[in-house]
């Protein structure tokens, strides 16, 4: 879920030129938490950036910048051409209303309100805010496309290391299906050793409860179930480790919990050290896998 994406746009008009640039850093994060901050007058673009960002990623801390530059063809006055022509439609009427008058100076047009403006900086001309806002939208697509691919890329290197940590874990698994395949002899043996002790001690003790507690033992001991639950969920994991599309980080750390449970369950069953030290073995590779997934959207 670790990307960074920087895309500089800019436009140019007869008054005005304007650039920014987008910054989108991506972190790792249980669900998807969208941080924006835009520049002053822009604070109408934050739903959008917000659904765009939303239509290609789905987990992750995403901060999302922008940064307006303005600069001017010349300076920060402009004559709104607009209003001087509706003085100017005036003069006329004037002149015919009060012919002494001497015809206006052009100091004395520019002194008369609303002639000369002055635009701050930041804010962008009214009748180019609809271009503007395009401008810097599609330029954000570009941006999250960006973020999008090298997190991709990193996706697929992490892929690489949960395949390489599964395969240790099957190999493991094999281990112990051998070790597994090995018990009921060793079992028996270590049960005929355990009644002849216990029948020095009790003579009249039962033949047939020893035989029940020699059953209770082997049903206790047997771990098949835990091992073919074990292979499906790495067969799962693999599953998904192969998927074009989606998010998959969810469903593998539900996977991990699982492979935690089971491999819980197979070291209490455990009946020689060689066994729980495999066991243990694989409680470390179940950790390194989890906290790989928490990378992974």
């Amino acid at each position: 879920m670790t990307g960074f994406a920087r895309i500089r746009g800019h436009s140019e008009g007869q008054e005005d030129t304007c650039s920014w640039t987008w910054e989108l850093k991506s972190v790792n994060g249980k669900g998807l938490d969208i941080r924006c901050r835009t520049a002053s007058g822009f604070e109408c673009l934050e739903q959008p950036v917000r659904e765009r960002v939303k239509s290609r990623l789905h987990r992750g801390n995403v901060s999302v910048t922008l940064t307006i530059d303005w600069g001017r063809a010349e300076n920060n006055v402009r004559i709104n051409r607009r209003m001087l022509a509706g003085y100017l439609s005036l003069l006329p009427e004037i002149k015919k209303s009060m012919p002494e008058l001497a015809p206006p100076s052009i100091d004395g047009l520019l002194a008369l309100r609303g002639v000369i403006e002055t635009t701050a900086d930041g804010e962008p001309p009214e009748e180019t805010c609809r271009a503007l806002d395009e401008a810097l939208l599609a330029d954000l697509d570009a941006a999250v496309i960006s973020l999008s691919a090298m997190r991709a890329g990193e996706g697929k290197h992490l892929a690489g290391v949960l395949l390489s940590q599964l395969e240790h874990m099957e190999r493991l698994l094999g281990e112990v299906k051998v070790l597994a395949t090995l018990q009921p002899a060793a079992m028996k043996k270590r049960l005929k050793a355990q009644v002849a002790e216990l029948l020095e001690a009790t003579p009249a003790l039962p033949e047939e409860r020893l035989a029940q507690e020699a059953a209770l033992l082997l049903i206790k001991s047997d771990i098949r179930e835990e091992l073919d639950r074990l292979d499906a969920h790495v067969a799962t994991a693999r599953g998904l480790l192969g998927e074009d599309d989606g998010a998959i980080g969810r469903k593998f750390d539900f996977l991990c919990q699982e492979f935690s449970r089971e491999t819980n369950t197979l070291c209490s069953k455990s009946p020689d050290v060689e066994m729980t030290r495999l066991g243990l073995n694989l409680k470390s590779i179940i950790d390194q896998l989890r906290e790989q997934v928490q990378n992974i959207e």
